[in-house]
């Protein structure tokens, strides 16, 4: 679905932000996009969405070139940017004006995804809202535009802890085996339990870009009293409960993904994770 070929991108007269990156994303997953600040993150996501242009490199999205933005593509494409425009309208005609660019939108979905977020007239002007009222309207029509792809940049940021666990629970209505979802946070513990594949930027190149179940094959994660062990240690955390390991999983056991870990990790032994993750067979 998203093919991006040696993109090399710089903002005029700033630093280069991706050289000779390469990405490859596939349908039926919901991806977690990592890195630090700065890292480019939400460029990526733009590149992808055709809203930046790379220097070189190709930038497929749907099988269409991205910077076109031709009417197939946009149709079935939604960027949930982090900083959400509204217009002076309500909800209702804000429904009317945009949702025919989306052949799939589902107005009996978006409504029942206002409901579960507690949001309950449609004839609620949208600046009226609070920040956190709007993310959730523009949230819920993004998820109800069932497009085959969907961006999202730092989603859960301005709503509350309530409000976060009912965006898990629409997260996984929304998702199917046909949609592509590329989330970008910091907010990992918002998110954990959604992202079946992950996909780390650092210093514009590709980290990382495995499966959950491909990452907990070759890693393991798991919490020790003492830091005795076989398994070659990526990564080891001091806390309350005990010692926090990442470690090279030779023995196969069977140990749940730790998204904020398995980053510490990755940063620390990018040569080492390259090996274990990109070696050819």
């Amino acid at each position: 679905m998203i093919q991006l070929q040696n993109i090399n991108f710089s903002y005029h007269k700033g630093r280069t932000i991706f050289d000779d990156l390469s990405l490859s994303l596939e349908g039926g997953h919901i991806y977690g996009l990592f890195g630090k600040n700065g890292a480019g993150k939400t460029t990526l996501l733009k590149i992808i969405a055709g809203l930046r242009f790379p220097k070189s490199g190709s930038s497929t999205t749907l099988g269409q070139r991205a910077a076109l933005r031709k009417a197939e593509m946009l149709k079935n494409l939604y960027f949930l940017q982090e900083e959400v425009y509204v217009p002076a309208i309500s909800i209702r005609d804000y429904v009317k004006c945009y949702a025919p660019f989306y052949e799939n939108f589902d107005n009996e979905q978006f409504e029942e995804y206002l409901h579960l977020f507690e949001i309950t007239s449609m004839d609620d002007k949208l600046t009226a809202l609070s920040h956190g009222q709007r993310k959730k309207v523009i949230i819920s029509f993004a998820l109800a535009t069932n497009t085959k792809i969907l961006l999202m940049d730092e989603p859960t940021n301005g709503l509350d802890i309530p409000s976060k666990g009912i965006f898990r629970k629409i997260m996984t209505m929304a998702a199917n085996e046909d949609r592509l979802i590329l989330i970008s946070t910091h907010q990992v513990r918002d998110l954990h339990c959604l992202i079946d594949a992950v996909v780390i930027l650092d210093n514009g190149h590709i980290l990382l870009n495995a499966s959950a179940d491909d990452i907990t094959d070759k890693l393991c994660f798991k919490i020790t009293d003492d830091t005795g062990t076989d398994e070659p240690i990526l990564y080891c955390e001091e806390n309350l409960r005990g010692n926090l390991l990442v470690t090279e999983n030779i023995h196969h056991i069977e140990t749940k993904l730790d998204i904020e870990l398995l980053f510490n990790a990755v940063m620390l032994n990018k040569e080492r994770i390259n090996e274990l993750f990109n070696a050819k067979n």
